[in-house]
């Protein structure tokens, strides 16, 4: 092409060409015996191309990185991430002809390496405190572009609309019998998400029945601390992939959530065993943990007399952890007890009766 400006060109076509290619998400309303009058619905993003929410941020930071001069013809792209974003990355990346190497954490599951290989990419596996630094240094060393989702993720998502995930739930809840939801429950892994959905709250809605915003955050992350204003541990990783950090990264916006709560991994784990249950298919971890926070907020609904609806993600598929989470040798090695766990959610589901194992954490603003 006679011009980098004619490759861009080409490049955001290309991308935007993709995207008409492909059909929303499904909204789909599940029924909670134990909890009438409170509907539920999941956001499935797991039907996006590559498989998971984090379609949608790579597709933004991509347009992102190409209208900010960042990304040129053969630009190598290297990301640091726990396995989704990087195979959403590889995915267009390869769609523009550009190499791709992620910066993973040693403990990234098998199924999401193969599929960034699957989509063209490359993997380095390094310590999981490392992964910034390493890709950091890749990019130097090869002059390519560090894509940084934990700190571009809240800036390269029009917050205000644009198909963006909250104008899609909207727009899908509007026949609905309560289109404002009295929560969306989200997990937090870069922040973006939250930070998109939270602000579009803000500028669409006013007044008392305003929708608010939880995030569920697990064991070893410090989202959770960072928002009730506790010490920081240090050290500290997340079991459960795609969401849960070691820092508080630069896109998470704590002053547009309502609520977050800390959710113990045996409990995440749990939930997606009965969610593979109440629903037919295998979810992934991050699901799981959602639909703990998920379970607390339609007991304390019930408890007000409250009625309404929550809505949540599926953010990926759990064929990807089936070497993990949905084996029973791999959590019996590990210690996650869920036993008593599943117990506990199958009372509340079907009776709603709310009495886990292990109380929840929860910080409000």
């Amino acid at each position: 092409m006679s011009s980098n400006r004619e490759w861009v060109k080409w490049a955001i076509n290309e991308i935007e060409a993709d995207f008409q290619r492909s059909a929303d998400t499904h909204l789909i309303k599940v029924e909670v015996p134990g909890f009438p009058g409170i509907d539920l619905y999941f956001k499935d993003e797991s039907t996006h191309p590559t498989g998971s929410l984090k379609h949608r941020l790579a597709r933004s930071l991509f347009l992102y990185g190409l209208c900010n001069g960042w990304i040129n013809e053969g630009t190598p792209i290297i990301e640091s991430s726990s396995g989704s974003t990087a195979i959403s990355e590889a995915y267009f990346a390869r769609l523009l002809g550009l190499p791709f190497i992620a910066v993973v954490p040693e403990q990234t599951s098998a199924e999401k390496i193969a599929q960034i290989e699957f989509h063209g990419g490359e993997c380095r596996l390094v310590p999981g405190s490392e992964i910034y630094s390493a890709s950091e240094k890749l990019a130097a060393e090869l002059n390519g572009h560090y894509m940084d989702q934990f700190t571009y993720a809240e800036r390269a998502t029009d917050w205000r609309g644009n198909n963006n995930i909250a104008d899609s739930m909207f727009r899908q809840l509007a026949r609905e019998r309560y289109p404002d939801p009295e929560w969306i429950v989200v997990g937090a892994g870069t922040g973006g998400t939250s930070a998109t959905i939270g602000r579009y709250l803000r500028y669409h809605q006013a007044g008392p029945r305003a929708t608010r915003l939880a995030i569920a955050d697990p064991e070893g992350s410090v989202f959770y601390d960072a928002f009730a204003g506790n010490p920081l541990p240090k050290g500290g990783s997340s079991a459960i992939e795609g969401i849960g950090r070691p820092r508080v990264e630069p896109s998470f916006v704590s002053s547009v959530i309502d609520r977050v709560a800390r959710v113990p991994d045996s409990g995440s784990m749990a939930a997606l065993l009965l969610l593979e249950q109440v629903l037919g298919r295998k979810v992934g971890g991050s699901t799981g943990t959602n639909m703990i926070l998920v379970l607390e907020l339609m007991h304390r609904m019930k408890q007000a007399g409250q009625q309404g609806s929550i809505v949540t993600l599926i953010c990926d598929s759990g064929e990807r952890y089936l070497d993990r989470y949905y084996s029973a040798e791999w959590r019996s090695e590990n210690g996650y007890e869920t036993e008593q766990w599943l117990k506990s959610l199958m009372n509340a589901w079907f009776n709603g009766q709310w009495n886990p194992p292990q109380k929840l954490n929860i910080a409000d603003h």
